[in-house]
């Protein structure tokens, strides 16, 4: 399936809880009402639609109505569209507008790089998930405006250069380098085919003749056996025998679960490294942004679900369970 078409799963990154009444009051056409703002039945059975073609496209049967399974995508499927209409109220309280010129110029962003600017490639994709260009509108519509809603409520995100110190002083292990040696290994199956190559060592042999003629190590044996090796990173017996050994120092026959080396150090042991916090506040700030970012967008949603609690009602049957959430939130709500 094409990313372009927000799938049902897909939009519900920042549902949580279900608030709000079970109204006998909501139209009869309709599944819920926001503020004032009824939403059609029709929406939500688009999306169970979209739902069951998902389903059929991965070849699996869809959930009987009234099922766990069933009901979860129902519950998921009316938060997702509660939400939505949440967010375009929201969105004009905070001044985000998005045109029609912009929903236009991000469905020829997607057709350009999911269907290489083909129209036919992009309505054959349509047709195969059960879409109209009108629901995919709508879908480039609401994330437009969850994109505006997001710079609005994070735009005033700081990292302070403490901040980023703090951190990388925290986490130094992520940016250095281990210590790291040269070496070279034959790797060959059986005990005796090690033996036999390490007296053969032992007698004056060409250590990388061998490696190229016996050894299994496909990343190596090409080159003599050579490759350059970082403290912790192989296995155990391989790793503590590599800088253990000395300089030119052939080792005995070690076993791992590959089979059994012969390992000789060619070179001497390059010392750990820590990367300077110059070379990587950039990117430590830009994490750290992000993070706050996403941290100041979950309250707001928080807050968000807090303040149509007592303005969102719903069809009999409609209304989510509490504990019905498409992520971690905590918050819940009374009636």
């Amino acid at each position: 399936m094409k990313p372009i078409l927000v799938s049902l799963l897909a939009a519900l990154a920042l549902v949580g809880a279900a608030c709000g009444g079970d109204s006998d009051e909501v139209p009869a056409d309709a599944i819920a009402v926001v503020d004032g703002n009824a939403i059609d039945k029709s929406e939500f059975d688009a999306l169970i639609g979209q739902a069951k073609k998902s389903y059929e496209l991965q070849k699996r049967d869809f959930p009987k109505v009234g099922s766990p399974e069933y009901n979860t995508l129902k519950n998921q499927a009316v938060q997702f569209l509660v939400q939505r209409e949440q967010f375009e109220i929201k969105a004009d309280e905070l001044d985000v507008e998005v045109t029609d010129k912009q929903v236009d110029a991000r469905l020829a962003q997607i057709k350009k790089q999911y269907f290489q600017g083909s129209d036919k490639k992009y309505r054959d994709q349509l047709k195969q998930q059960g879409l109209t260009e009108e629901s995919v509108k709508r879908d480039i519509r609401a994330q437009l405006v969850q994109e505006g809603i997001f710079k609005k409520v994070t735009d005033e995100a700081k990292v302070t250069d403490k901040e980023i110190q703090d951190y990388y002083n925290k986490n130094k292990t992520q940016y250095g380098t281990p210590e790291q040696r040269e070496v070279r290994h034959i790797l060959v199956p059986t005990k005796k085919q090690a033996d036999d190559i390490y007296q053969q060592l032992q007698n004056g042999g060409d250590f990388a003749a061998l490696a190229k003629k016996f050894s299994k190590d496909p990343a190596s044996a090409s080159q003599g056996g050579k490759l350059t090796v970082a403290r912790g990173q192989t296995v155990a017996p391989f790793d503590h025998t590599a800088f253990l050994l000395q300089e030119g120092q052939v080792s005995r026959p070690v076993k791992t679960q590959y089979g059994f080396h012969i390992i000789e150090p060619i070179g001497d042991i390059k010392p750990a490294e820590t990367t300077p916090l110059k070379d990587v506040k950039e990117s430590i700030r830009q994490q750290l942004l992000q993070t706050k970012r996403n941290e100041s967008m979950t309250t707001w949603v928080e807050d968000t679900k807090k303040d149509f609690a007592e303005d969102t009602t719903y069809q009999v049957g409609f209304k989510p369970p509490a504990a019905a959430t498409a992520t971690a939130g905590t918050t819940t709500c009374a009636g």
